[in-house]
């Protein structure tokens, strides 16, 4: 029940700031399941979550970033799946988490700084995002850091994000159960999971309607700015 309860907790900040659902529930999953289990738990939690967020926000969606950095991310999260049993994962997750605490503290420092969203832009950012998400299971980090950087209005910010997570999810959910992660037993948790994300999802939809667009950015940017912060901090921790 309390993994349940942390589920639900997960997503609903999740939705709040359209990503972070799997970086909030994974390390709490390590403290019931082996990592294994817990990253494809928290998959599916994932996937779940962003199939209601898509389903509550679909009228918002940019369908060529869902093409353009869509794709990629799909095809570059087959790559990461493959790779999870042979890379290490913390040093991956300290260097990431680098990168988002300097992009984050960057743009919060100066509130005009932004990417292009031209096409080798987009191309590059969901290669990168969706090679993340496939090898550590949590790439909404990034995937948010391009986002706000492209300066998505925030609707269509999670709807376009959730829709490209599905995709990413349904790739490398089914290469991780191929490889043995999930035992028998453990498929009943996934009904209730189910439940857990789209009650998440719905209570979080309720909050972040009522925010301000340039508040939500900063609120974004403040959730890349602590995964970063934690993926360094359980990096420095594992040396």
């Amino acid at each position: 029940m309390l993994f349940f309860l942390l589920a639900l907790i997960s997503e609903i900040i999740g939705t709040l700031v359209g990503f972070g659902s799997t970086t909030i529930l994974l390390p709490l999953a390590l403290l019931f399941f082996d990592f294994r289990t817990a990253l494809v738990l928290a998959a599916f939690f994932h996937l779940f979550g962003n199939f209601a967020r898509a389903n509550f926000f679909k009228h918002s969606l940019d369908k060529r970033m869902i093409v353009q950095f869509g794709v990629p991310s799909l095809l570059f999260s087959i790559v990461g799946a493959i790779l999870v049993s042979s890379t290490p994962q913390q040093t991956l997750k300290g260097l990431l988490g680098l990168f988002l605490c300097g992009y984050a503290g960057l743009t919060l420092w100066k509130s005009k700084f932004a990417i292009k969203p031209t096409f080798i832009n987009t191309l590059f950012g969901g290669a990168v995002s969706g090679f993340i998400a496939g090898l550590i299971g949590t790439g909404g980090g990034l995937r948010a850091a391009f986002f706000t950087a492209f300066r998505i209005p925030k609707q269509t910010y999670i709807a376009t994000s959730a829709v490209i997570a599905v995709a990413v999810d349904a790739t490398r959910i089914p290469l991780y159960l191929q490889q043995g992660f999930l035992k028998p037993q453990l498929y009943r948790y996934l009904p209730v999971l189910f439940v857990m994300a789209f009650a998440g999802s719905f209570l979080g939809k309720q909050i972040v309607d009522k925010i301000p667009q340039e508040i939500f950015r900063k609120v974004v940017l403040a959730a890349v700015l602590l995964i970063g912060a934690k993926f360094i901090f359980d990096w420095i921790a594992a040396l």
